[in-house]
């Protein structure tokens, strides 16, 4: 999805900045749509055809992190951005283990929040452009463009950024993958947060996988990842 593309679906109850956002976002010629309640945007989201997702955390009726489950469960791929006014640690790793594509603390800089949007639709374009879909990984299928993972006759849907760092864990199969490589391209940024919330991806990602004893995600410390298989 490039950002001529998009159909940003914005929650925000403040009218001022959601107004001031509109007008904003509309000058770089992507449409959207505001919101003011978290129900209504979730209705909002489930009616309409929306590719991004522009969520304020502390909103009306239904919060944001409940709506980007939601959303998330509907389409794994959406990319999801939180604004909020809270910056506390806990807030930004739950909004990563969600599957946010970032979290930004109010207040904020408009270009700013226009450069992470860009970025972010950006590095959609390019993983949903590769070619290659399917890995074998043991005994396991992984389905990269459907986010299934297979294995004998279950199915584990992945969100869009487990099926990501899996899919470049398995371009260099049994190579190291650098650390600042995966959060480069996946998150946009090498940071202390998005450090932490990838080591959670790869938790889940080990779990996953766990019942193919040959099937391993090595750390190498401080330095990155091997896919063994």
């Amino acid at each position: 999805m490039t950002e001529n593309k998009l159909n940003i679906l914005l929650a925000e109850d403040d009218l001022n900045l959601g107004i001031l956002l509109v007008d904003f976002l509309e000058s770089r010629n992507v449409k959207v749509t505001l919101f003011r309640d978290g129900e209504s945007a979730f209705n909002g989201f489930k009616k309409g055809d929306f590719n991004f997702c522009i969520l304020d955390v502390m909103l009306p009726k239904v919060d944001g992190f409940t709506i980007a489950k939601k959303v998330k469960t509907i389409n794994a791929a959406t990319p999801v951005v939180f604004l909020t006014a809270r910056g506390m640690k806990e807030d930004k790793m739950k909004g990563y283990d969600i599957g946010a594509d970032d979290y930004i603390t109010k207040p904020f800089d408009e270009d700013e929040l226009w450069c992470k949007i860009v970025a972010i639709s950006k590095r959609t374009d390019l993983v949903c452009a590769s070619t290659e879909k399917v890995f074998k990984i043991g005994m396991y299928e992984f389905d990269f463009e459907n986010l299934s993972l297979n294995f004998q006759d279950s199915i584990k849907r992945l969100t869009t950024r487990e099926a990501e760092i899996l899919r470049m864990l398995c371009q260099s199969k049994n190579n190291l993958v650098r650390r600042e490589q995966i959060l480069t391209a996946i998150w946009g940024e090498n940071d202390y947060f998005a450090g932490r919330s990838m080591d959670v991806f790869i938790s889940k990602l080990r779990k996953y996988m766990s019942q193919d004893p040959n099937v391993q995600i090595e750390n190498v410390i401080k330095v990155g990842y091997i896919l063994n298989c």
